[in-house]
């Protein structure tokens, strides 16, 4: 068996002369991988065209390399990679996961470069994609298709798994998930699993669950000269909304383990957007929508802040004639006509944090490879979510988080990544294998 240091010397550094090509003919699909349905459904297949031409030749079936690879498809067009290097020891694994071939819209008329071509200047490379993800989807296959050149002798069994509909974790069935459901990973969960998808070159240890929510508010329209024979839904939603918010941060304040895993912020419930049907502005409106999101530290239950919220909509429903209110004519209760204003409240598709396991060989060799090859390590958590990555904790996973773009151009325009930061990526690839291999 190779050394630790033989091992990274053989694989040494990201070859830019086959990076960037392979990069630039991903970032040519990004205008077809768009993830927005109905009107935008990526069509994964055309990314793994290239990653396929790229490995094949080192693949058992078509080059007689060492390469298995096995393309998964639950929906016409919509392909998952599963690549795998063969070690030497039965159930000695590590995994790179969570690299996806989808990505979020750009609008042209928006950026100052073309956003579905990449553009090169200097260390940036440019385009929709080249943080998230279609840069890590090229730089797992640079380093796949480095071990199948160079065939070192591995204890370990490394596999890369390349994912459809990362963007959109209300559609299912099409990506990880069912790769999960089919048990097709299932060998994975005996060694670290590397979920590479996110940002700056230091683990991230720690995400936010999210639940968008709308708040619906009843009231009763009627001209603004005559505000006493009306029930302000705008008033009643800013009125409510301050009191729900009140109590959230009581029964969710900041957590103690918040500080351990480095969160910039506590769990928060905000609104982000306000909606009415229109009219004068000389007219109370009827109706308004309130819309926002709570993000949920990984210590708090999604489901359990649900129901508070909930139960916070029924209280004030029950009691809104003690709900404060604004001016002598700003009231929530018109008795003599039976009228009360009401809220409802409304969820969309939740998701949880994840906190990762402090404990583990996968996060202790990702900061050995961290501050080895980028000078420093200094974990952190962010309130962002990530899809998927609790699910696959809660089936038994050891998820560790990392990735080398850039967290200022995460689903932004004028998106880039760096070549440097890339290849630095590289080499912790590199120096997380030889790390395992001792």
């Amino acid at each position: 068996m190779a050394t630790s240091s033989d091992l990274k010397q053989t694989l040494g550094d990201l070859n830019r002369d086959s990076f960037v090509p392979l990069l630039s003919k991903l970032i040519g699909e990004s205008k077809y991988v768009q993830n927005n349905p109905p009107q935008l459904i990526p069509q994964e297949d055309r990314v793994v065209k290239h990653v396929l031409d790229s490995l094949l030749p080192y693949s058992t079936t078509t080059g007689g390399g060492p390469l298995i690879i096995n393309h998964v498809t639950y929906f016409p067009g919509r392909g998952n990679v599963i690549i795998e290097y063969p070690g030497t020891q039965p159930g000695k694994i590590l995994s790179f996961v969570g690299c996806h071939m989808d990505v979020v819209t750009a609008d042209p008329n928006d950026w100052e470069f073309d956003p579905f071509s990449l553009g090169i200047c200097g260390d940036e490379l440019r385009g929709r994609g080249t943080t998230d993800c279609l840069g890590h989807v090229a730089l797992v296959t640079e380093l796949m298709k480095k071990l199948g050149e160079t065939k070192p002798k591995l204890k370990s069994t490394v596999v890369v798994v390349l994912i459809a509909n990362e963007e959109n974790s209300a559609i299912t069935g099409v990506g990880v998930d069912a790769l999960v459901k089919d048990g097709l990973l299932n060998k994975l969960k005996d060694g670290p699993l590397f979920w590479i998808d996110t940002a700056d070159k230091q683990p991230c240890i720690g995400t936010g669950g999210m639940i968008p929510w709308k708040l619906h508010v009843t009231g009763k329209l009627f001209h603004s000269g005559l505000a006493h024979k009306a029930i302000n839904p705008l008033e009643l939603a800013m009125d409510a909304l301050k009191e729900i918010q009140t109590r959230f941060y009581r029964d969710f304040p900041p957590h103690t383990k918040e500080q351990v895993y480095g969160f910039a912020t506590p769990s928060t419930m905000k609104p982000t957007q306000w909606s009415y049907p229109g009219g004068g502005i000389n007219q109370i409106p009827a109706e308004c929508t309130v819309s926002g999101d709570v993000r949920l530290t990984p210590f708090y239950n999604v489901k359990d802040v649900m129901e508070k919220l909930q139960e916070y909509v029924d209280d004030i429903n029950e009691n809104i004639e003690k709900l404060e209110c604004r001016g002598p004519v700003s009231k929530y209760v018109l008795p003599d006509e039976n009228l009360r204003g009401r809220l409802t409240i409304s969820f969309d598709e939740a998701m949880s944090g994840v906190a990762c396991d402090l404990n583990s060989r996968g996060f202790h060799v990702l900061c050995k490879a961290t501050e080895e090859i980028v000078g420093h390590v200094k974990p952190y958590s962010i309130t962002g979510s990530l899809p998927l990555i609790r699910e696959l904790q809660e089936e038994g996973f050891d998820v560790q988080t990392a990735g080398y773009g850039l967290m200022k151009v995460y689903h932004a325009k004028n998106e880039y990544c760096l070549f440097s930061d890339m290849a630095q990526g590289f080499r912790v690839f590199a120096s997380i294998i030889a790390q395992l291999e001792d």
